[in-house]
């Protein structure tokens, strides 16, 4: 058995019926490019590499990388990149190999420790969406992240990250997958995940504002709203706003629904000196 390093949050997965469920909410068929963050041993590679046109791994672990080159090293349709995936520019990386270029799917077990950059790097931010992005991303993550990504409004999981991910793209829960699917186990259970982004419909005409708006309004989640909000918006402007948007005066910031962040962004304009002012109705 391969020794994972504690280093790069690696935990390899034994499940035939988690790798299934993963593979199966990909939808691949062979003309789909796919990327892979952390391929690992290749346990997951192999079934994406018999059901789709080409694969792009990116793993850190050069050990593993060489490893992955005597398993695969032979397989056409398989490109490995080793470096970390947060840094490394796929434009220039695959410019010499346009049978990989553009991967529109991504499929991977990625390390927990960095969720949340993956995320940004493969969504961007709400002031700043990937300007290409992929028709669908299938990920294993730790299930607390799977249920704050995919919760509802007015949930005990629903928070800022909630927000910022699902402006960009439709996020659903796939399926459980116990710790003890892993070896070495994780100390936490875990949730395949599937995001399919799309363009937003109805965008916040001031993105940065919309992420500042965020930022401060769950900045303590036991508080309303207009308390968290107090620095930029006086409390009495805030109830009148919220009135305004058909929203109780009373919430938290966790009762607002991402059309309602939205709402509340491109309603109030935080000028220079940090006092709001109305938009006027268009």
């Amino acid at each position: 058995m391969t020794k994972t390093r504690k280093q790069f949050g690696q935990h390899w997965l034994r499940s035939e019926k988690a790798l299934a469920k993963i593979v199966s909410s990909a939808e691949l068929s062979k003309s789909d490019r796919v990327l892979e963050i952390g391929p690992g041993t290749g346990v997951l590679t192999r079934q994406l590499l018999a059901q789709a046109e080409a694969v792009v791994a990116v793993e850190i672990d050069r050990d593993l990388c060489q490893l992955l080159a005597k398993k695969l090293g032979q397989v056409k349709n398989f490109l490995l990149l080793q470096g970390d995936f947060l840094s490394i520019d796929f434009d220039e990386l695959l410019e010499p190999a346009p049978a990989f270029q553009n991967p529109k799917k991504v499929v991977a077990n990625i390390p927990y420790n960095i969720t949340g950059p993956i995320l940004e790097k493969l969504l961007g931010t709400i002031a700043s969406p990937n300007p290409n992005p992929f028709n669908s991303i299938v990920l294993l993550v730790q299930k607390e992240v799977a249920l704050r990504l995919c919760a509802n409004p007015s949930s005990t999981h629903f928070g800022a990250l909630s927000v910022r991910v699902q402006y960009l793209a439709d996020c659903q829960f796939v399926c459980d997958v116990p710790a003890k699917a892993f070896q070495p186990p994780p100390k936490v259970d875990s949730a395949v995940i599937c995001l399919r982004p799309r363009l937003v419909e109805n965008p916040a005409h001031n993105p940065r504002q919309m992420e500042t708006l965020i930022r401060l309004g769950f900045s303590s989640k036991r508080k309303m709203l207009r308390n968290n909000l107090k620095s930029l918006i006086e409390g009495d402007r805030l109830t009148q706003i919220l009135e305004q948007l058909e929203v109780n005066p009373q919430a938290r910031a966790e009762d607002l629904s991402v059309a309602n962040w939205v709402a509340l962004s491109n309603t109030v304009e935080v000028v220079g000196n940090g006092s709001p002012t109305l938009t006027p109705e268009p």
